[in-house]
Order: C-alpha cells, then structure tokens, then sequence
C-alpha cells in the first residue's frame, strides 16, 4: 500500500521508520504548506511525489494511506477528505480537538468503509500491553479508582502551531492530556464517563523569561492556549479518575512525569513501572509483583504504523477506534466547559 504523509515536519519523522518497516506499505509522497521543508524533506528521503497543495495529494489515486501529522484543526478537514476520496487514515492525536468534528470524521469513514485511527503510541509500548493483559487476566478486580499524570517542568511546546488555539484547538489539555488520558482510559477497559469537573489555567508562561528546556526557547508572548488542567471525572459504573497535565509545573521531574495508578476490587496496578500490588487477606501480606516484559521490538511511533497497516490486510478492526477517540475528547472538551462555567459538566444527558 502507497502511503502519502501530510505535514512532513515534527511528529511525521517518528512515523517514517514505521512505513519502512512494515512489509505492507512504501512511503511514496509528502505534503507541507512550507515549500522549503518539504524540499529538504523529498531529498532526505529520495521522494519526488511532493506536494504543496494537501488536496493534490490526497486526489492522488495511487495513494491507499493517508498519514495526518499536522496541527489539530486541520485533521478533521483533512481526514473527512481523505476517507471520502477513498484512502485509509491514520491521524495524530488529538484525533480532532472536539467532539463534534471526530462525530463527523467517524461518519465518513462509516460512508467510506475505510479504517481511521488515532496515532496513540503510548498503547503500543511493551510497558502498556503487559498490564493490559495482566488486567484482562483479572488481577485489579473491578478497576474503581484511577489517577493519571503528565507533568513537565519547562517542557512547553514554543511552535505557534502548539501555543496558538486557532492551530491547536487548545493547550496542554488537549496536547499531553490526549496521552495521558487515552492511555488510563484504556487500561481500564473504556468506561462511560458521565461527569466532569475541571480546570485550566496559565500561570508560568506568563512570567518574564518563561522558557522550555526543549531547545533553549523563550515561551512567544503569543500564548493563548492552557499550560495545566485538572479534572475529575466520574463514570457510569460508578468509577472516578483524577486527571492533572501541565508542559509548566515546579514539579521535581526530569524532563516529564507520566504516570497511572490504577485501583480496582482484587488489586492496584501502576504504569510505566508495570507493578501489580495485592493483597493476601488470609494471612495479611502485602504482595508485589513486577510483570515480567520483553523490549520493544519497534519503538512506539512506528509500531502503531506497523500495526495500523497490519489491521488493514488483515481485515481487522482499528487498533485504535476512533469512538473511543471521541470518548477521550469529550471528557477533555468537558474540562474546558467546566472551567468556563466553575461548574461540573454532566454527559450524555445524565
């Protein structure tokens, strides 16, 4: 299958090593509004397929495979066209930056009988399907109790197309919480949120001489998007979750603090460090246990290609369907609406 990558800078060069890999596709053209990276780009790469125009791409009728990496209020647009001209899609996260637009990417690739999935690597790391299937297994019990954090300490995006909401659609909620959040619901098997209560603010990046330690860069007093969120959120079988995502925290980390603590009826389990922690009733221990994990044999970004190319012979379901995509945006969009009101956010009618 011939894949075509829209928006060649940043995130796409994490998915190239994956269309390389995979036995299924080839990696045949590329399209960017900057002319110049998109030059440089087709020559590093031996490609000459290049487009400035993302439409002549995706018109293109030897393209099967759409690869979206560009800011987040164009994915919608450029999915919705992409499935319609009969393509496949595999778009970064956040896989729109509302409900509403992912609403409507999931009808055109209803419409279209083609597979869309959100890029969300951090489900393909060793670390996440081993205790994924130590939860299948039965471990944690009945999951009632999650907490999940991405923290960084000047660790701020400085691209406008980040810090810009007509760009991005949002800040750090958006952003790191997509991942982190994404990530925890996963784990504890999707369930229905039914009320959120959040908040966001910008505190940090509004001092003189905010910087990110990625690249030395002073934050643009452009900034119009959050740099924290919190939220709480309950779901319809009755679970709760703490939430908290910030690029700007005195938070003692190097580099970033991603966490998930997961408490359920037959035991807690935490990722990355892959530990399940139960208890023996009987005699009153306290049993610990490290899952046993091999190495990843692709790093993340590329696997998720891998995989997504994969489903697509195969005949399978998305790895990663775009309705629980839209689960995750419309708790994010409710911290949103939460902090606009100061008030929680009930879902679905509840």
């Amino acid at each position: 299958m011939k894949v075509g990558i829209i928006g060649v800078g940043g995130i796409a060069r994490v998915h190239i090593p994956g269309w390389h890999t995979s036995e299924h596709t080839e990696l045949v053209a590329g399209s960017d509004i900057r002319q110049d990276v998109l030059k440089n780009w087709g020559e590093q790469h031996g490609i000459t397929r290049l487009y400035t125009n993302s439409q002549d791409l995706i018109d293109d009728p030897d393209i099967d495979i759409i690869d979206i990496c560009t800011p987040n209020t164009y994915h919608a647009p450029l999915a919705i066209a992409a499935l319609r001209a009969g393509k496949h899609v595999l778009c970064e996260k956040p896989l729109a930056p509302t409900p509403d637009a992912i609403g409507q990417m999931i009808a055109a690739r209803d419409e279209s009988g083609k597979m869309l999935m959100t890029a969300q690597h951090f489900r393909f790391k060793g670390t996440s399907r081993a205790l994924k299937a130590e939860i299948e297994r039965g471990a944690l019990g009945d999951i009632y109790h999650a907490r999940g954090w991405m923290l960084r300490r000047a660790g701020i995006p400085t691209g406008l197309g980040f810090l810009l909401k007509e760009h991005s659609g949002g800040g750090a909620c958006i952003d790191i919480g997509v991942h982190i959040l994404d990530l925890t619901l996963w784990l504890m098997g999707s369930p229905e949120p039914v009320a959120v209560n959040g908040v966001t603010r910008t505190v940090l990046a509004r001092e003189n001489g905010a910087f990110s330690h990625w690249g030395g860069n002073l934050v643009p007093p452009e900034i119009d998007v959050e740099e924290m969120a919190t939220a709480f959120v309950r779901f319809a079988n009755g679970a709760t979750l703490m939430l908290e995502v910030a690029w700007l925290l005195h938070h003692k980390t190097q580099g970033e603090d991603m966490q998930v603590w997961l408490y359920g009826t037959g035991g807690g389990g935490h990722w990355p460090s892959c530990e399940v922690l139960q208890t023996d009733y009987q005699t009153q221990q306290h049993l610990n246990t490290t899952l046993m994990r091999t190495a990843d044999i692709n790093e993340a970004h590329a696997q998720e290609c891998i995989e997504f190319a994969q489903a697509i012979v195969d005949g399978a379901p998305s790895p990663v369907p775009a309705e629980q995509s839209l689960q995750v945006m419309t708790i994010l969009d409710a911290v949103y609406k939460s902090q606009a009101t100061g008030r929680e956010v009930l879902l679905n009618g509840t």
